[in-house]
């Protein structure tokens, strides 16, 4: 290989690898969390199941407390409609602090929700839950919930100390 073929190879490669795109956290960190908030908005609306649906992956699941695994975007579509068709289903959450692979193709975010349900007795119930939800960046560029976790937040401090006292 002649010199100024090798010196041409080391310029593509530098033209190549400056010009690959960085990964910016600040900007996906807000970008993920407007895309959450929307959902959230839409979840909490509680009328269209598609767009609702739209928001997980393929392959998403679906972990709550005390109930099985939902598994694929057809179980969870089954489960957005069926909740909400249950009266007095309503449900909002707010995540925050999104952190992200080096590569920017995954993240993660803690999050609180609060649910209402109807109750044993049929009356309303509150259900206050905290969470982790797992994003992937799909080849379209979109980020899709593809875990999605809750469990019971513990008891405010003030209901925990009254059990505590005898």
């Amino acid at each position: 290989m002649r010199a100024s073929d090798v010196i041409s190879v080391l310029l593509c490669a530098l033209l190549i690898t400056g010009c690959t795109p960085r990964f910016d956290a600040a900007t996906a960190s807000r970008d993920l969390l407007k895309r959450d908030a929307e959902w959230a908005e839409l979840a909490s609306a509680g009328k269209d199941v598609e767009r609702v649906v739209s928001y997980w992956a393929d392959d998403a699941r679906i972990i709550e407390p005390g109930q099985p695994v939902i598994a694929g975007k057809a179980a969870i579509r089954a489960y957005v409609a069926a909740s909400f068709q249950t009266p007095g289903f309503h449900i909002h959450w707010v995540s925050e602090a999104p952190v992200f692979s080096a590569d920017g193709t995954l993240a993660y975010m803690p999050g609180t929700d609060e649910m209402a349900v109807p109750g044993p007795n049929g009356q309303p119930l509150t259900i206050h839950t905290r969470g982790i939800s797992i994003w992937r960046r799909d080849p379209d560029g979109a980020w899709r919930c593809v875990i999605d976790i809750a469990n019971e937040a513990p008891p405010a401090p003030e209901a925990a100390e009254a059990r505590a006292t005898p």
